[in-house]
This record gives C-alpha cells, sequence and structure tokens, in this order.
C-alpha cells in the first residue's frame, strides 16, 4: 500500500507544491527561500522518517508569514492525502526531545478534528535571519488542514534554535509513531468506525 501524498496551493502571495512519502527514509528536498526553515523541514523529515519534498515560493520582500504558514497549509493537506481513511493506522504520537538546554513535547492525534494547543514562550523571535515567532502559525496551519489535534510545549529551555528545532523534530516523531500501521488494527482505530 502506498502511502505517498501531494498538494499545491497557489495565491498571489506564494506559490507551494508538497509531496510526502509515510515509508520513507527521511530523504528532504526542501526550497522555501528560508534557509533556516528549510533546515526545520528537513530535521521534521528526517527525524520523522519520511520523504518530503517542498518547493516554495513566496512573497519574502513583505516577510516570511504568507511563506511559512502556507507551507503548513499545504503539508496538511499532502499529510491528510498521504493518510486516506487512516485504516491500520496507530493514530496517536507522543516525542520527548531533550536538546541540550531545551525540553519539548510534542503529541498529537490524527483524528481527523483538528485542535492546537501551543505553550511555548521565546525569549526572542529571531534566529538564523528566521522569525521563529512563525513557527506558531506554521503548526495552527498544519494541525488544521492536516486534521491533527497538536499539543506543543516547551517545558524549559532558553536557546531559540534549540526550542524550535526540537519542536520539529519532535513532530516528525510524534508523526512517526502516529503514523505507523499495525496489523492488529482492522479498519480505523476509532469508535466511530472512521476518522
Amino acid at each position: 500500500m502506498s502511502r505517498n501524498g501531494s498538494a499545491s496551493r497557489k495565491t498571489a502571495e506564494t506559490d507551494i507544491q508538497v509531496e510526502i512519502e509515510l515509508d520513507g527514509s527521511g530523504e528532504a528536498q526542501i526550497e522555501t527561500g528560508v534557509a533556516f526553515f528549510d533546515h526545520l523541514l528537513d530535521s521534521l523529515a528526517r527525524h520523522g522518517l519520511f520523504d518530503l519534498h517542498v518547493r516554495a515560493k513566496g512573497d519574502l520582500q513583505v516577510d516570511q508569514h504568507h511563506t511559512v504558514e502556507d507551507v503548513g497549509i499545504v503539508l496538511g493537506g499532502a499529510l491528510r492525502d498521504a493518510l486516506g481513511d487512516g485504516r491500520g493506522m496507530r493514530r496517536f504520537g507522543s516525542a520527548r526531545i531533550p536538546f541540550a538546554d531545551a525540553l519539548l513535547s510534542v503529541d498529537l492525534d490524527l483524528s481527523n478534528r483538528p485542535y492546537f494547543v501551543y505553550e511555548v514562550e521565546l525569549q526572542r523571535d529571531w534566529v538564523g535571519g528566521f522569525d521563529a515567532a512563525l513557527c506558531e502559525d506554521f503548526l495552527y496551519a498544519l494541525a488544521n488542514h492536516g486534521g491533527i489535534d497538536l499539543h506543543v510545549r516547551r517545558l524549559y529551555g532558553h536557546n531559540v534554535h534549540h526550542i524550535v528545532e526540537g519542536i520539529f523534530k519532535g513532530l516528525g516523531r510524534a508523526l512517526d509513531a502516529a503514523t505507523r500501521i499495525d496489523d492488529r488494527i482492522e479498519g480505523a482505530l476509532s469508535t466511530k468506525g472512521s476518522l
């Protein structure tokens, strides 16, 4: 069973294509025009062990917001496409990620009922030319368009680079756990019979 997904979005602000292979090896080809964001998406794919291809052109002369948020929208759509009806999928995933001074927690349910909790305070916004405050917008868009009940917490830590990269690594690992197929599960793992 192939678990590939793709989605695209073209507006006056952005032009984005995303392809994802859930049963990949962590290979990523990312081009968003925002180098540190590319690094974060690469970490997401590498630690989630799925193959991810992202091509994004945005109005970066305005700011990074449209590009980052719209990548979240399109990645969420590609993820939903790859998941299909969720047959045999574990559905829940969690990860605690230590990264030097920081400890992050990412918990999610691929329920097709989006919800988003973000308990992350940053001492400053910018890291490596990237507006780290946009991580919240990316994750919100991903949760809404991917049908994910997503909870992200910074348990402690002060280095912004460590915090945001730890979040993306944790998201990858939690998605890997949630998307795994378990032969013991018949249909969708839900009392409703479907997600």
